[in-house]
């Protein structure tokens, strides 16, 4: 039987990798990695001569089956991906799955995680959170993730492309109401910045984008403050309390108005009825008064 190593790397500081990994790298009989360029930075500046495979969303069944039969035959692999841990929004889980179907032992040499790293110096609770890796690009899937984790309790840690930064710190704001949050950019890297505010002044502050590997952290319902209690028939209230942007979500995410109405009319404390017809109004089939 073989052994499959999965190597956690530097997410930008090359000094950031183990003992362990450097011994790992210069032992395996074959290395795979998502971009042979951005590894070989890293074997060049230890002096390890191991010659990368690629291992990529594109080829990854190919290459599963070469790793299979290198692991049959008894090799010990060695599994990396760009930076980070391997398999955390990084392909090769199809390539463990199987080794461990096939009975070879399969390892973690852990080190550095772009996730744990936001998180610890983001200034929100640790004890728990949640990975959503990268939210979905389309509005509507997005907003059913979201309507999902929206009352979790746990900190939420996603990736974000700086291209769609902005759009997304305005989708949370909108979809959670304004929580703290962290946006932490380029980590350990030279041009290191993590920000650090409420969702909907992050999303200004990044409005035209960002550069870098971006991770965004923000924090769970339980820990956010009390909303603005509400006046009936107060519509400036209604937004003050977050009521029309959790209205919004709910219907992006498909509930009908009725089972939104009921569960929203204790929570903000207004009678069913006005909850109902906000619900109406948002969804465009409020009648109109003659």
């Amino acid at each position: 039987m073989g052994r499959l190593s999965l190597v956690a790397t530097p997410i930008g500081n090359l000094e950031d990798v183990t003992l362990r990994a450097l011994r790992v790298l210069r032992e395996a009989d074959l290395l795979l990695a998502e971009d042979t360029r951005h590894v070989r930075r890293l074997l060049d500046r230890h002096g390890i001569r191991a010659r990368p495979v690629s291992l990529h969303a594109h080829n990854e069944a190919r290459r599963r089956g070469e790793a299979l039969a290198a692991l049959a035959s008894g090799a010990h692999v060695a599994l990396v991906s760009d930076a980070g841990t391997p398999l955390v929004s990084d392909p090769g889980e199809r390539l463990v799955l199987a080794a461990i179907a096939a009975g070879h032992a399969v390892e973690a040499v852990p080190g550095p995680s772009a996730v744990l790293a936001a998180l610890v110096v983001s200034g929100l609770p640790t004890a728990g959170f949640t990975f959503l890796g990268f939210l979905p690009r389309r509005a509507g899937d997005r907003a059913r993730v979201l309507a999902r984790v929206r009352s979790a309790r746990e900190t939420l840690v996603i990736f974000e492309s700086p291209r769609r930064l902005a759009g997304t710190l305005r989708a949370l704001a909108e979809a959670l109401g304004p929580r703290r949050a962290c946006v932490a950019r380029e980590l350990t890297k030279l041009h290191e910045e993590v920000a650090r505010g409420p969702l909907d002044t992050l999303a200004e502050r990044f409005a035209e984008g960002a550069r870098g590997e971006v991770v965004v952290v923000v924090e769970g319902a339980g820990e956010a403050g009390p909303e603005p209690a509400a006046d009936e028939g107060d519509a400036g209230a209604f937004a003050a309390a977050g009521l029309d942007a959790e209205i919004r979500t709910r219907l992006a995410a498909g509930e009908r108005a009725k089972e939104i109405a009921a569960g929203l009319a204790p929570v903000v404390g207004l009678p069913r009825r006005e909850v109902y017809a906000r619900v109406l109004a948002l969804a465009g089939k409020g009648r109109k008064r003659g």
